[in-house]
């Protein structure tokens, strides 16, 4: 009886502490600023010393020359620095595609705010091609029908901006911005066509509100970094040159 007892004052405590409500009276935060005061732990940096080196050895390489600095800015349609990247990706990346399968890429398209930052006059570095393109995007190519394209056309007419195209596709606007002629490799583009267009992974799944490259007939993912691209094309290029061309324009 005594052990009962017991066990009703204990449920009957445990009832009431369930339904005690508990309020949020105060918070309270303390900003640590991070700056030079801090000790290091030298066993900690002594450590790490040797590998900061090797990466800052790596990243500080030259690897070509710019004559003067590219701006994404630089251009109205079409800008030297997204010329470059597009003619990179497709100049790396298609003979990797075409040997994969046969086939040859059509174009490139990339897109303006994935260009990160400046090339400055001077020597190109591996950590250049950080800067530009920091992110871990990667190149794709897209099977796509010519309606499709078309769909990409009146997209690029109503964004008004350089984003980056390779050299193999020609557009110019007219003075109200309406697409007044397009071709890729010299040729009209045909609905029923098939083409095989080169982008990156974010902009295939819809970034920057490019939707066109869906619904497709078929996806190559080629595990090629953009920014690798950048590295092995200034690699092979004592200096750069890239240009504001005819390949996306509007006509005055």
């Amino acid at each position: 009886m005594f052990l009962k007892r017991i066990t009703t004052i204990f449920l009957a405590f445990a009832v009431l502490a369930c339904n005690k409500e508990y309020h949020l009276s105060k918070i309270e935060g303390k900003r640590i600023e991070i700056n030079d005061s801090l000790n290091e732990d030298q066993k900690i940096e002594a450590y790490i010393k040797p590998f900061r080196q090797n990466v800052n050895k790596n990243l500080d390489s030259v690897i070509s020359y710019a004559p003067k600095t590219y701006s994404k800015t630089d251009g109205e349609l079409n800008t030297a620095i997204g010329n470059l990247m597009a003619d990179a990706v497709y100049e790396e990346s298609n003979p990797v595609f075409n040997s994969r399968t046969g086939k040859n890429i059509d174009f490139v398209i990339l897109n303006h705010g994935g260009i990160r930052s400046i090339i400055p006059k001077g020597d190109i570095t591996t950590r250049t091609a950080y800067s530009v393109m920091p992110f871990e995007n990667s190149v794709v190519v897209v099977q796509l029908k010519g309606t499709q394209i078309k769909e990409m056309l009146i997209y690029l007419a109503l964004a008004k901006r350089a984003h980056p195209l390779s050299k193999h596709i020609q557009i110019s606007l007219d003075s109200d911005f309406q697409l007044k002629t397009a071709t890729i490799n010299n040729a009209e583009i045909e609905s029923d066509k098939t083409y095989y267009v080169a982008t990156n992974d974010y902009l295939y799944n819809g970034g920057d509100r490019m939707t066109f490259f869906k619904p497709n007939d078929s996806l190559f993912v080629l595990d090629y970094k953009i920014r690798n691209v950048l590295i092995d094309y200034f690699k092979k290029r004592d200096t750069i040159n890239p240009v504001i061309d005819e390949r996306f324009i509007q006509i005055k």
